[in-house]
C-alpha cells in the first residue's frame, strides 16, 4: 500500500516536468483569445467592482492578458518558469507591464500575499490538475485567507460527467492520467466540501473544445 501511494506521488509530481516541457514546445498551445470563463468572469468582477484580481495557473497568459487589458490589475502565479516568462514578455511587448504581473510559484505552498490581498480569483482548470484533496484544501484556505472580505473565487474544474472521466491510468481519489496528462474530475459533492467558509454562488455547467469537455464554473465568496 505504501509503495502504492509512493508511484502515485511520483505520477503527480511529474506533471511539473510534463507542464515545463509542454509549455516550452508549444507556443500557444491553448490560443491567444480569451477562454469564455475568463470573459465571465471579467464581467462578473466589474459588476461588482472587483479590481485587483490573482489568477491561478496562469499557462501562457490568455486569459491574464485579457483581464489586464479589460482594466484589471492582475497578478498570476504558475508554477511553471516558461509559462511565467511567457507571460511576462507577453505583457511586455503589450504595453501591459503595469497592468499584469506573473509570478513562479507552486500553489501547494501558501500564496505569497498578506491577507487580505485580492477582490477576486480566478482560475480556469487548476483546480483540476495534479492536485490531491488535501492539497486542494489547502489552496482553499489560502485563497480565503488572501481574499477580501465578500472577495470572489471563480474556477472551473472538469466534472464527472466529463468523457475521459474514468478513462486512462488511475492515480487515485477521482485522479486520471489521460495521454501524460494527469486530471482530477469533480463532483458537485467535492465543490461542496471544498467551499467551506464560503458562501456559493453558483455551480453552472458547460462545455468546451472538441470532445466536449464537461466542466464545472464555480463561484464562491468568502463570508
Amino acid at each position: 500500500m505504501k509503495e502504492d501511494k509512493r508511484k502515485v506521488e511520483e505520477v503527480l509530481n511529474s506533471q511539473h516536468r510534463h507542464w515545463e516541457n509542454m509549455l516550452s514546445t508549444k507556443p500557444d498551445m491553448f490560443g491567444t483569445e480569451p477562454s469564455d470563463p475568463a470573459q465571465k468572469a471579467a464581467e462578473l468582477f466589474k459588476k461588482q467592482g472587483k479590481v485587483k484580481i490573482l489568477e491561478l495557473g496562469g499557462g501562457q497568459g490568455r486569459d491574464t492578458l485579457f483581464f489586464a487589458q479589460s482594466g484589471f490589475q492582475v497578478t498570476v502565479l504558475d508554477y511553471c518558469e516558461r509559462g511565467v516568462e511567457t507571460i511576462t514578455q507577453k505583457a511586455r511587448e503589450m504595453g501591459l507591464s503595469q497592468s499584469a504581473t506573473a509570478i513562479c510559484h507552486d500553489v501547494r505552498k501558501s500564496l505569497p500575499f498578506e491577507d487580505e490581498s485580492f477582490d477576486g480569483c480566478y482560475s480556469h482548470m487548476l483546480y483540476c490538475m495534479a492536485l490531491t484533496t488535501v492539497e486542494l484544501e489547502f489552496l482553499s484556505d489560502e485563497i480565503r485567507r488572501v481574499l477580501k472580505p465578500s472577495g470572489l473565487n471563480i474556477y472551473t474544474v472538469r466534472n464527472t460527467k466529463d468523457p475521459h472521466y474514468r478513462t486512462g491510468v488511475h492515480q487515485g481519489e477521482e485522479i486520471y492520467e489521460i495521454g501524460g496528462f494527469v486530471i482530477h474530475f469533480f463532483s458537485k459533492e467535492k465543490v461542496e466540501h471544498l467551499a467551506k467558509r464560503f458562501e456559493i454562488e453558483s455551480i453552472d455547467e458547460f462545455e468546451e473544445g472538441g470532445l466536449p469537455k464537461r466542466l464545472f464554473r464555480v463561484t464562491l465568496r468568502k463570508k
